[in-house]
């Protein structure tokens, strides 16, 4: 027996993105559903780094107290890793934002001075981002998977799926906060092409590392690029793309105990150990928390923010280089964004165009500086032979990092909430 259930919005995907528009506008009187495949805690494929000009968002969605209390040490300093380069810079401090229409100044209460950003492991954001919405009313379906969308005149039907159960959920707007890296059957889902230049995505925490608790270095090394910071519980989270291609060749060199093929988590490994004398000295007395996580190919641009009466957010609507570390930042405030678009909507059922275009509008003027500066660092990075050209710059100028870090968005506020 198949199950129908009716909504004001269906948003798919329950990351930074899904949740901040779920809660957003289930605190202005929309009844929302959350439909999420995989089951949290769960760990991801991320930086986990996020700027501090989000606290006053987080304070809006009221997880601003719990972020601070887990989150790991304030990133004052901004660095570089490449072969046998280290070089440091100061880290722009973030500024504070205008205010929201329904909420308090950011310099009124905790996220006055917002100053630094700091590192929480997606197991441990995602779950508090999750109970917020759930404690403010919206139903959440997980482990469930969005296996169809459809037209239903001035309505459209989500079909979703745990096991052999299937569910009907009806609403006039749908979000997609899937993320852009998994194809499927939906029609905001990106298909599946498979090039040598493809950016694949790996992770890991380690215990132990030496790494300065204050200092967040870009990793550049062939065929990649990579970043460390230190996060929540003494973890150090450290992340990387690198080129399909790059990886083929890497795996074919001998394993342990002589194997054929070096494992892909193993050939990257051992690949940022070899390229980069500062992941070596960080990680020489560390301990692995957990396996290897890999992810991709990575999508980085931007993309429709509405299409086919669905409106995108999060990596969805566009993603920068992941070089920059403003993922979860720009999925945060992607769903705020939206969410505020169709709250003041006159009619939820009606003029998703007119709300679509605003949406978009704000998307870009707010994101796109960043997903352009992030597509430029990471070319540079990526070419060959290009990892000693930075080294050499950036020695000569370090003051190169700091502005880095300034037109990748890490001090730009969120914009008034209108």
């Amino acid at each position: 027996m198949t199950r129908l259930s009716t909504h004001d919005a269906i948003i798919i995907g329950a990351g930074p993105a899904g949740t901040s528009a779920a809660l957003t506008l289930a605190r202005r009187g929309w009844a929302v559903a959350i439909v999420e495949k995989n089951v949290f805690p769960r760990r991801k494929v991320c930086g986990e780094y996020m700027s501090a000009s989000n606290l006053a968002l987080l304070d809006q969605l009221e997880i601003g107290d719990a972020w601070r209390a887990n989150a790991g040490p304030e990133i004052r300093r901004v660095g570089f890793f490449s072969g046998d380069a280290s070089v440091e810079a100061p880290m722009p401090r973030a500024k504070d934002g205008p205010r929201a229409n329904d909420g308090p100044r950011a310099n009124d209460g905790p996220s006055a001075n917002p100053g630094f950003g700091r590192a929480l492991g997606r197991d441990i954001l995602d779950c508090l981002l999750l109970q917020a919405a759930r404690s403010a009313g919206v139903e959440i379906f997980q482990p469930c998977r969005a296996v169809a969308i459809d037209r239903d005149g001035e309505t459209q039907m989500v079909r979703i799926q745990a096991g052999n159960e299937t569910t009907m959920l009806r609403a006039p707007v749908i979000v997609a906060a899937h993320g852009s890296w998994e194809p499927g059957p939906l029609p905001s889902q990106l298909g599946k092409t498979n090039r040598p230049s493809d950016l694949l995505g790996f992770k890991a925490h380690f215990t132990g590392s030496s790494l300065a608790p204050d200092l967040m270095p870009l990793l550049v090394f062939p065929g990649g690029y990579g970043g460390m910071v230190s996060a929540d519980h003494g973890r150090l989270s450290i992340s990387c793309c690198i080129r399909r291609d790059m990886l083929a060749l890497l795996r074919k060199q001998p394993g342990p105990n002589q194997q054929s093929h070096l494992s892909a988590a193993d050939a990257v490994s051992r690949h940022l150990m070899e390229s980069c004398r500062g992941v070596r000295d960080a990680l020489e007395s560390a301990h692995p928390d957990g396996p290897w996580l890999a992810a991709g190919p990575i999508r980085p641009g931007i993309r429709s923010c509405y299409e086919r009466d669905i409106f995108r957010v999060g990596n969805a609507a566009g993603e920068s280089h992941p070089v920059v570390a403003e993922g979860i930042s720009m999925a945060l405030q992607s769903g705020w964004l939206l969410a505020c678009e169709l709250a003041c909507a006159p009619d939820r059922a009606a003029g998703r165009e007119a709300v679509g275009r605003r949406y978009e509008a704000a998307w870009k003027k707010l994101f796109s500086t960043r997903v352009y500066a992030a597509a430029a660092i990471a070319g540079i990075a990526l070419r060959p032979g290009n990892a000693t050209l930075m080294a050499a710059i950036i020695r000569n100028f370090p003051q190169a990092l700091t502005l880095g870090a300034r037109l990748s968005g890490k001090t730009k506020p969120v914009p008034g909430f209108v």
